[in-house]
């Protein structure tokens, strides 16, 4: 790098399928940790163990800026020394533990599971929705940051919102060095889940993620990036290449759910247990976020239709073709 930050990517384990996870330290004017891992012992150890090699310990650390509010980027919070925690405004309900938010949440849900086609027991699905919540961690946002703002110690860098996988998705951009700090946005072997998750006003409209995700997609379209330093797994150098990919896989794989409403109308869980037959049991809540995100995708190009009936389950079809 050509500036006076120096990144260390530092990479843990983790519970999940989706493997190690990044976090990285910027030595500047300031030592800042970028995401703070899953709260495990086998993360925290490796932690620790891999900033001593590079003559650093966890007390050294003046600040932590956070990607997003997912559990595999913020379990350390807690451990760490009390220092102050930048992050999107959506990251607030999740670290600080706001009941009112959690209750809106699980309602949110409640109506969701109805509207997707799903049947049982909506709790023990809320259960399962939420177990990977052990692994997160509570601790007091110090300042919300957003596209525009600066973080101090970190003023060369900018802050993009980048929602679609988390509604409180952020990336870092140094324009200098062509450096960006991509999180979970962008992965370089995996395309990253937009997940489902309700707007933190609960009057608001539900979030459309994959359509979100699209829009910050292409953001990085605008920019001169030279290295993405992700989330999890390897770092991207040709990242124009792997968005334009990106979006023309999305556009393929919304193209077979579409591809399958021409046989007749099914619902959001009667098409996820289709394209999803070996893992919808136990990634519920991933599999049914991909299903709605195609769909989401499909209703925004007018190319299907959406039907409630009386019970409040949602239908879709695809519009036939007027013949011409």
């Amino acid at each position: 790098m050509t500036s006076n930050e120096k990144i260390i990517k530092i990479e843990l384990p983790t519970p999940f399928a989706v493997g190690d996870v990044n976090v990285y330290v910027l030595k500047g004017d300031a030592v800042t940790l970028i995401d703070a891992g899953v709260k495990t012992k086998a993360a925290w150890e490796a932690f620790v163990f891999q900033l001593a090699q590079y003559g650093l310990t966890p007390e050294d650390i003046d600040q932590v800026v956070l990607t997003h509010h997912h559990p595999d980027h913020v379990g350390f919070l807690e451990w760490l020394p009390e220092v102050p925690i930048y992050g999107h405004k959506y990251v607030r309900p999740w670290i600080e533990e706001d009941q009112t938010f959690f209750a809106a949440h699980d309602e949110f849900y409640r109506w969701l599971f109805i509207e997707l086609g799903l049947r049982g027991d909506f709790e023990k699905m809320l259960h399962i929705l939420k177990s990977p919540l052990k692994f997160s961690s509570t601790a007091l946002l110090a300042q919300e940051i957003a596209e525009g703002d600066n973080i101090p110690g970190l003023e060369k860098w900018s802050i993009l919102e980048t929602p679609g996988h988390a509604q409180s998705h952020l990336s870092f951009y140094l324009e200098n060095d062509g450096v960006l700090l991509s999180g979970d946005h962008l992965l370089a072997t995996i395309s990253s889940n937009p997940f489902l998750e309700p707007a933190l006003n609960p009057a608001s409209e539900r979030p459309k993620p994959q359509l979100q995700y699209n829009e910050s997609l292409r953001k990085l379209l605008d920019l001169d990036i030279r290295i993405a330093y992700t989330g999890h797994g390897a770092d991207i150098q040709r990242v124009h290449e792997l968005v334009k990919r990106r979006l023309h896989r999305q556009h393929e794989r919304a193209l077979q759910v579409l591809d399958m409403l021409k046989t007749g109308q099914l619902t959001t869980f009667t098409i996820t247990k289709e394209l999803f037959p070996a893992v919808y049991q136990k990634e519920l809540g991933l599999t049914l976020s991909e299903s709605t995100a195609q769909l989401d995708y499909l209703l925004s190009l007018g190319l299907i239709e959406k039907q409630l009936n009386d019970e409040g389950v949602a239908f879709f079809s695809a519009i036939k073709e007027v013949a011409r």
